[in-house]
């Protein structure tokens, strides 16, 4: 079931909302310039240019980004840009005061990731000579896969953080504590396990796309 079908939403009515929350992230960004928020301003410029990503898929390499996966993505990086920002003229972010807030964004988050690693494994799997991948193994590498990045991005946060104390700088991204980072991956693993038990329906236009363009790397390479 794609994700028009699952909320009853028109294509066009996604393309919409994915219209829509990037002209709020530019928002957002002009609120963090005049904060003086470094936080506010990196997380949404990084979500801006990730906004900016399937066009360029779609355009350059000819992966079928439908208007589902588009909003999937945009969705993940404006909730997290939304959360460093939270209710203007407050001055605290979403994250600070929604207990639920990081672990939303984290699954979601966490679900790209599972995604781009389930593509690329799958792309493999079927165009690959000499490659296979049994479906019980698929569903492991997701897990491991998203957690192996869940763990590089909490010591990133980590490093940042004392990075940010030391020179007395806010930080851009925010660590709460030992029972936040678990927390953290727990959701994380929510998030692979969507992708793993129903990424086949969603993501089987951007595996071709992703296995044609192995097997064009293969063949240009045969040739030289």
């Amino acid at each position: 079931m794609s994700v028009r079908e699952y909320l009853h939403l028109p294509e066009v009515w996604q393309r919409r909302l994915t219209w829509l929350m990037e002209i709020a992230l530019v928002g957002m960004f002009f609120i963090g310039i005049d904060r003086g928020n470094t936080g506010i301003i990196v997380n949404t410029a990084v979500a801006l240019g990730v906004t900016q990503l399937p066009p360029i898929l779609s355009r350059d390499f000819d992966v079928p980004m439908n208007a589902g996966l588009t909003l999937w993505i945009t969705t993940a990086v404006f909730l997290h840009a939304l959360g460093t920002v939270g209710v203007p003229g407050s001055g605290l972010s979403f994250y600070r005061t929604i207990p639920w807030w990081d672990h939303l964004t984290h699954a979601l988050s966490s679900s790209i990731v599972a995604a781009v690693g389930y593509a690329t494994a799958r792309s493999f799997d079927e165009y690959a000579e000499g490659v296979t991948l049994p479906p019980k193994f698929m569903t492991v590498f997701i897990l491991l896969f998203v957690l192996a990045f869940g763990v590089l991005w909490e010591v990133i946060e980590f490093v940042l953080a004392e990075v940010a104390t030391t020179l007395g700088t806010s930080t851009v991204l925010t660590q709460y504590g030992l029972e936040d980072t678990m927390l953290d991956l727990v959701f994380d693993t929510v998030g692979a396990i969507i992708v793993a038990l129903w990424g086949g329906a969603h993501l089987t236009g951007v595996v071709s796309a992703f296995g044609e363009y192995v097997g064009r790397r293969r063949r240009d390479g045969d040739g030289s």
